[in-house]
């Protein structure tokens, strides 16, 4: 089992005056990430929230570059809709060389309404848009020289992708999916997958088996590591923590849960999805999801605690990493 980061900054307000110490203290958790051992940093991208989010995920993801070595620095996603797509192909193929072929470029269609209506693109048009956007990476990308296409929304005449990327044919793609259908065109299109963190643990091991089945059928050679799982964490270490930790579950999943596919259980006890609990408890939670299959698991934390990472990387890696090196005491 291997284990990364999924989220991204926050920044603070003051007065009225943005201050950088959301940003300062994100790049400090991922530096120590990437000491620690972890394998992934995928970050989200997030527009007109009033609450800090980034929005500028590949201009942080290129900072984080020159200050780590060995984390791979992953978008979850890119929302193709909103991007002119020669441009997200050539700052993603910029991204890899300066990263050393770290990149991995997660994208998807979108799901929030404000977001859309906030760049005047209607919400209807994100999968058509988004496919597209798609097509034009992938020729940027994989083209002899120059190319050109004429398409609904985009058109391009003899141009050239500039630089090429580091990794070839190109970065690995990745897609965030919760459907069946979903699940399954990723298999097909050659995407790996992203699932989500409120799915429960039985969700996660049918959507890796689906995954898996069509890569079986189109001839695909599947890799467990083609699909990342993003897992809260919570970590607790006596009894009297766990009712404040059930409580802020409750929060978290009042602001994300639109993201939910399916029915969230009735009971915040009953809910898999967290590695919420004692080490052993969370030790336990991660047993389950790989024998589901779930190998990749990217831990979220909105507060990027140094510390609650640090004791993630020594109470519970050792499970599954024996050799793990570099654990802070």
């Amino acid at each position: 089992m291997q284990f990364g980061l999924f989220g991204g900054a926050r920044t603070k307000r003051s007065v009225g005056i943005e201050d950088s110490q959301g940003y300062e203290a994100f790049i400090e958790y991922v530096i120590e990430a990437d000491r620690l051992g972890f394998r992934h940093l995928f970050m989200v991208e997030h527009h007109f929230t009033g609450q800090g989010q980034v929005s500028a995920s590949m201009t942080v993801l290129a900072y984080l570059a020159a200050r780590t070595r060995n984390i791979r620095l992953g978008t979850a996603v890119v929302v193709l809709p909103w991007h002119n797509p020669v441009l997200v192909a050539e700052q993603v193929a910029t991204l890899d060389l300066l990263s050393g072929g770290r990149v991995d470029l997660g994208v998807g269609k979108g799901y929030r309404q404000a977001e859309f209506d906030g760049f005047c693109i209607p919400m209807a048009e994100a999968t058509e848009r988004f496919d597209e956007a798609m097509e034009v990476i992938r020729k940027g990308w994989t083209s002899k020289g120059r190319f050109s296409h004429h398409g609904k929304r985009w058109h391009y005449d003899d141009i050239v992708v500039e630089p090429e990327p580091l990794q070839r044919p190109h970065p690995p793609l990745w897609l965030a999916a919760g459907s069946h259908d979903s699940v399954r065109r990723a298999a097909r299109e050659g995407y790996n997958l992203l699932l989500d963190q409120l799915a429960q643990v039985d969700q996660i091991a049918q959507r890796i088996a689906i995954f898996r089945e069509e890569c079986d059928r189109i001839g695909r050679a599947f890799d467990p590591a083609m699909v990342a799982t993003a897992r809260a964490l919570q970590m607790i270490h006596s009894e009297s923590e766990r009712a404040l930790a059930y409580e802020t579950r409750k929060r978290v999943i009042g602001v994300i849960g639109d993201l939910a596919r399916d029915k969230l259980p009735d009971r915040i006890e009953d809910d898999t999805a967290a590695l919420l609990g004692t080490p052993d408890e969370v030790i336990a939670r991660l047993r389950q999801l790989e024998a589901g299959g779930a190998t990749n698991i990217l831990l979220v934390d909105p507060n990027a605690s140094v510390a609650n990472l640090r004791a993630f990387a020594r109470e519970v890696m050792p499970a599954f990493l024996p050799r793990a090196v570099g654990v802070a005491d």
